[in-house]
Parts: structure tokens; sequence; C-alpha cells
């Protein structure tokens, strides 16, 4: 099982740097959408647990 694991992280790894290659700005915007979704998110739980303790 550990080497099937080891295997499907290459493939990934080589999955990722095939895809930043052959199109670097789709590859840049998708992390700018991803960076943007998770700082949302955090921002929306910091605004739930700040509404639920009443802040």
């Amino acid at each position: 099982m550990q080497r099937v694991k080891k295997i499907l992280l290459w493939v990934l790894v080589a999955f990722a740097a095939y895809a930043i290659f052959t199109s670097p700005n789709q590859a840049a915007d998708i992390v700018r959408t991803s960076g943007s979704i998770l700082v949302d998110g955090g921002k929306s739980i910091g605004s739930f647990f700040d509404a639920l303790l009443g802040r």
C-alpha cells in the first residue's frame, strides 16, 4: 500500500508540473482562486465564531 501511495504522489506531481509548463497563466489563476477561497473561508469561520460568542 505504501508503494501505491508513493506512485500516486509522483503521478500527481508530474501532472501538476505538466499543467504548469503547458499553461502557466491558467495555473496561476487556479492558485489565485484557491487562495481567495481559503481566505474567504477563514474569514467566514471567524465571523461565525464571533457571532457565536456574541462579539
